[in-house]
This record gives structure tokens, C-alpha cells and sequence, in this order.
């Protein structure tokens, strides 16, 4: 599962705006916009959560459940690459963009 405020903190983290996620997923913006307007857990067919949830991992997202070990306690997000491949993980994000 993935919270609203996870999927815009995973948007940040990747600096995309919704169009280009939308893209990137194989979803429509409309879509993307309802996901991140849900009051907490993201809402929407099995599917669209499963190409969202698929994209941002690619993208190299990793999702922080409730109850999963971490240092500060709760849900978030982070990045499983280390910095130094943003610039990398960028470009390969905007290569999937122009296809």
C-alpha cells in the first residue's frame, strides 16, 4: 500500500510532476491526481496501483510501510541508489519520457 503523502514525497525525491509520473507509469493524469488527492491510503483499481507502485521502484523508489524497520519509525520513502545516481536515475526518466 502507498499513501498519498508518500506518492507526492516520491515525486519530489525524483523531481517529476505529475504528468511526467503519469507518463512514466502508463496512467492517465487524471489518474495520478485522484491517487495523490485520498486522504491517506492511495485508492484506486489493483492495476493502476500496480504500474504506479512498479514505476517508482524502476525509478528507484522504495516505499516504507507501516510497521517496516526504520530509523525514524512510520511510513515514508527513500532512495535506494545513493545520491551520486540521481543525475544518472534523472536521465534515464527523462529518456522514458521522450519515448
Amino acid at each position: 500500500m502507498i499513501t498519498s503523502l508518500q506518492l507526492r514525497a516520491a515525486r519530489a525525491l525524483l523531481d517529476v510532476d505529475q504528468r511526467q509520473l503519469a507518463e512514466l507509469a502508463g496512467l492517465s493524469l487524471p489518474t495520478i491526481q485522484r491517487m495523490e488527492a485520498s486522504d491517506d491510503i492511495v485508492r484506486g483499481n489493483v492495476d493502476s496501483l500496480m504500474k504506479l507502485i512498479r514505476a517508482l521502484d524502476a525509478a528507484g523508489i522504495e516505499l516504507i510501510g507501516e510497521g517496516v524497520v526504520s530509523e525514524g519509525g512510520g511510513r515514508g520513502v527513500r532512495l535506494k541508489a545513493p545520491a551520486k545516481a540521481a543525475g544518472g536515475r534523472r536521465k534515464a526518466l527523462q529518456r522514458g519520457r521522450a519515448a
